[in-house]
This record gives C-alpha cells, sequence and structure tokens, in this order.
C-alpha cells in the first residue's frame, strides 16, 4: 500500500514539473495567434487604413535625405572674402558688359592660388571680325551675345520654343544669369568645398560646419602657408593650406571622416594644377564633367549645380534632379500628387522623356531647369 501511494505521489510530482516548465511556450502560442489575428483582417479588406508595416514602407519611399536642396547652392555661391580683401564686406564687381557664350563658363572666376580674375574680354575691346571667329554660332540670335543680352537671349528662345513657358518667365526673374548675376566672381576651389561640406546636412548643419572649417585657418588657426590671414575678418583658405592640413585637424570642424579627406584631396588636386580655374572657364562642358566627377567626393548632381549656379554656363540640365523631375511633370500637365515611387525610387518622369523635352531648349537648358523648379512653386530663392 506504501509503495503504491508513493508512486502515485512520484508521478504528481512529475506532471506538476512537466506542467511548471511547458509554461513558457503559452506566450509563444498566443503570440502566434495575435499575429495571425492582425494579418487576417488585411487579407479580407485591402481597401482599409494601411496598417503599421505599409506606413513604413510608405516612409522609406519618400524622397531621400540625400536629394539636393537650394541650401546646397546657397552655400556653394556664397563666398567668404579672401585674404586680400576688404575686410568689411566681400566688394561687388561693377556689371561690365563682356562677351557671353550659352557653351562656355560666364562667371567672373576668381583664381583660388593668386586671385586673379579670369573672364571674357569686355565687349568694347574686341574688333567685330574677331567677335565672329570667337562666339560659336547660336541659332536664335545673329546679333553679339554679351552679359548684357545672354538673359534676355535666353528667355526669347524658351518662349519660342514653348509659349507655355511665357508666364513662368514674366512671373520669375532669374538673377543667376543676369548682368548682376554675372558680375559676382565666384572661387571655384570655395565653391566645390562648400558642395562637399553640405552633402548629407540640413543647410544650417553645412552653413556652421563651413563656418567652423574657415575658422580653422584664420586667427592663427590654419595650417599652411601662414601669411594670408588678416587681423580683422575671415577668408577662405587657399588649396594648399586645406591640403596641408592632417585629417584629424579637418575634422574638428565637424567633418567627416570622408569628407576630411575628400576636402584635402580636392586641395590637393588644385595646388597641384590638376584643377584650374582657366580650364574650369575656357574647357567644353563634357571635359569639366569628366574631370570633376573623377575627383573623389564630387557627384554628377554636385557637378552640375556647380557648372549651372557656379559657372553660370547656360547648358546644364541634370536628370537626376527630382525636384526638376518633378516640375517637368507638373509642366506637361501630369498631375505629380498621384504619381508613384516606382522600384522604391521616386521617379517623377524618366530620363528619356525628361532628356527629349529639355533637348528642345538648348542651348538655354540652365535657365529652363530653373524655371521647371518654379513650376511648382519649389523653394529655390536661395539659388540667387
Amino acid at each position: 500500500m506504501a509503495s503504491r501511494r508513493s508512486a502515485r505521489l512520484s508521478a504528481m510530482t512529475s506532471n506538476a514539473k512537466t506542467a511548471g516548465l511547458a509554461s513558457p511556450a503559452a506566450p509563444s502560442a498566443s503570440s502566434r495567434k495575435r499575429k495571425a489575428t492582425a494579418q487576417a483582417p488585411v487579407a479580407e479588406a485591402q481597401g482599409e487604413v494601411p496598417s503599421t508595416p505599409r506606413r513604413r514602407k510608405i516612409k522609406d519611399d519618400l524622397e531621400p535625405s540625400e536629394t539636393p536642396t537650394p541650401d546646397t547652392v546657397k552655400l556653394m555661391t556664397g563666398g567668404v572674402q579672401r585674404a586680400d580683401m576688404a575686410p568689411a564686406q566681400k566688394p561687388r564687381p561693377a556689371a561690365v558688359n563682356r562677351l557671353a557664350d550659352p557653351n562656355r563658363t560666364n562667371a567672373l572666376l576668381r583664381s583660388p592660388k593668386t586671385s586673379r580674375i579670369i573672364a571674357s574680354k569686355p565687349v568694347d575691346g574686341v574688333s567685330p571680325s574677331k567677335l565672329r571667329e570667337r562666339l560659336a554660332p547660336i541659332a536664335v540670335s545673329m546679333t553679339t551675345t554679351t552679359t548684357a543680352n545672354l538673359l534676355e537671349e535666353a528667355c526669347a528662345h524658351l518662349i519660342k520654343v514653348d509659349p507655355r513657358m511665357k508666364p513662368l518667365i514674366e512671373k520669375h526673374h532669374c538673377r543667376i544669369f543676369s548682368p548682376e548675376g554675372l558680375a559676382e566672381q565666384v572661387d571655384p576651389f570655395e565653391a566645390l568645398a562648400s558642395s562637399i561640406i553640405s552633402q548629407q546636412v540640413s543647410g544650417a548643419a553645412a552653413k556652421s560646419i563651413k563656418a567652423r572649417f574657415v575658422a580653422l585657418f584664420n586667427d592663427g588657426g590654419g595650417s599652411g602657408s601662414g601669411g594670408d590671414a588678416t587681423a580683422t575678418g575671415r577668408f577662405f583658405p587657399h588649396p594648399s593650406q586645406v591640403a596641408a592640413t592632417p585629417i584629424e585637424k579637418l575634422r574638428t570642424a565637424g567633418l567627416s571622416q570622408r569628407k576630411a579627406e575628400y576636402l584635402q584631396g580636392l586641395g590637393e588636386k588644385f595646388a597641384a594644377g590638376e584643377l584650374t580655374a582657366q580650364m574650369l572657364a575656357d574647357a567644353p562642358y563634357e571635359e569639366v564633367l569628366e574631370k570633376l566627377t573623377a575627383v573623389r567626393g564630387l557627384g554628377r548632381w554636385s557637378v552640375e549645380m556647380f557648372a549651372c549656379f557656379a559657372l553660370k554656363r547656360m547648358d546644364v540640365f541634370s536628370l537626376g534632379d527630382l525636384g526638376v523631375q518633378r516640375g517637368m511633370a507638373a509642366f506637361v500637365g501630369r498631375d505629380v500628387a498621384k504619381l508613384k515611387a516606382k522600384g522604391g525610387k521616386w521617379k517623377y518622369m524618366s530620363e528619356k522623356e525628361m532628356e527629349e523635352i529639355s533637348g528642345r531648349f538648348a542651348p538655354f537648358r540652365s535657365l529652363f531647369m530653373w524655371y521647371m523648379w518654379r513650376v511648382e512653386e519649389t523653394d529655390i530663392s536661395t539659388l540667387e
């Protein structure tokens, strides 16, 4: 009898232990049940409000954070005074009427090594016969193209190609290619360095980092040639100074490791003469694009924006800019609000279609691109 009772007690104890060990499995079953329950309504009613996974997908499909912004161009064209300038303010040169060509650089370029100004000749200093030899033929006009009439000539061409451009042109004045805009001096090294600094950060952050970067080379804080810093005011460093500064010191301005390397490499290119203001002024656009995209840290979009807004080249068009894509889609009458992302990337219009449409506006596609930003009232006031 005692042995039977012991056997029963042993069995009960064993069952209790088994139940205790099995108890953690219950939440797993419950979890599977909740998962199945949550999925059931989606399968039954596809028109229901998107669930959490769907919201995450929409967020992933939004325009990427690295999408170009107007602040990039503002930082690129908003120069810091140089050591040989008056400390109070960067001077504004007089708007001298110079020769202009849609297929060449029309900006006043300042050499980052010597501060020499590189520009086309004033119209008054060139004979009419040499004007015909110097300027490339332009289908839209038989008159000499100068910085005084370049914008007017370009606008007339855009309206002639497509009369729908007229309201946009009448509403928005493009200062960038106006006589005043073409009279502004541009340091190509500073413009490209600013483009690198602004990549994948907000406009405010880029402005702050650039200020700290410039401060490294002022008030005795720079390395390299020491005779350039002035007692008052700040200036953008020379390429040789940046090339000679250790990566660790460049990073103290808030730069990432890669950006510090990119800036140092860019400084080396200019210091060695591989990149010069003269080349950027004279070379065909394809050569400028090839040489600059070969530099670490400069992608195609960055070079396109530099060529358009810094070099003031009139026949640049960016197929990869989402703002331009959206503006063109709206320009041809599409409801851009209903366009969907394709393949995980936003595409308002195919590149082939963009090429076909924009090609009609050559050799003034830069101006056409500027107005495509305006179509959807994209805020590009900082481009001016």
